[in-house]
Parts: C-alpha cells; structure tokens; sequence
C-alpha cells in the first residue's frame, strides 16, 4: 500500500468518525436503544453498497479514491463492534429484549442494506 493510499484511508476514516458521532449524538438513545449507531450502521451499510457497487460496476475511480469512500469514511462511519459493546450494556443492565433487538436489526437491517445500495447502484 502506498503513501498515499494510507493517507486517503486516514483522511476518510478520520471525516467518517466524525459524521457518526455526530449523527449518533443528534439521534441518541430513545428509551436507552442504541438508536443512533443503528442508524448509522444501516446508513453506512447502504452507502457502502452503492458506493462499492458503482466503483465496481459503473464507474472507473482511482484506487485512493476508492479507499478514501469505502475504507475510510464509511469504514470509519459505520462501527460493528460499538453495536457489540452497546449491546452488552443493555445486556448487563437486564434490557435482553432490547438487546436482541438491536442485534437481529442490526444484522438483519444491514444486510438488507448492503442489498438496497447495490440495487440501487446498478439502477
């Protein structure tokens, strides 16, 4: 990996964890659910399919290009392993069905996601 390829990741990821933590402040925790990351993993999820879907097919991009997208913003904007740890806050603080939900959406809502940003790259 190049220079410049380690620098489009960084600037990337380092714009995309900003944008979460924006976005996961503004939505918050409704009723203690993790509502934000979860908006965030499934916006990012979306954005990721199209983004990756288009670099693929439809569109030619630099490789640093396509690093800093889907690597680094996106990479940096979406976070599994806070769904992981917020769910076992609410695990540890006896809200299981709150922590089955987050994770059966979270899976279940990213994977859908990831196929609706395809679809919608190849539109």
């Amino acid at each position: 990996m190049t220079a410049a390829a380690i620098l489009s990741v960084a600037l990337g990821g380092a714009a995309g964890s900003v944008f979460r933590h924006l976005l996961n402040r503004w939505i918050g925790q409704p009723d203690g659910l993790p509502l934000g990351i979860l908006v965030v993993n499934l916006l990012g999820t979306l954005l990721l399919g199209v983004a990756a879907t288009l670099f693929l097919e439809r569109i030619g991009v630099s490789d640093n290009a396509r690093l800093a997208i889907t690597v680094g913003l996106l990479g940096g904007f979406t976070t599994f392993s806070t769904v992981w740890l917020d769910t076992l806050h609410l695990i540890n603080g006896g809200r299981w069905a709150w922590a089955l939900t987050n994770l059966m959406v979270s899976a279940l809502g990213g994977l859908a996601a990831a196929w609706i940003g395809q679809q919608i790259a190849r539109i």
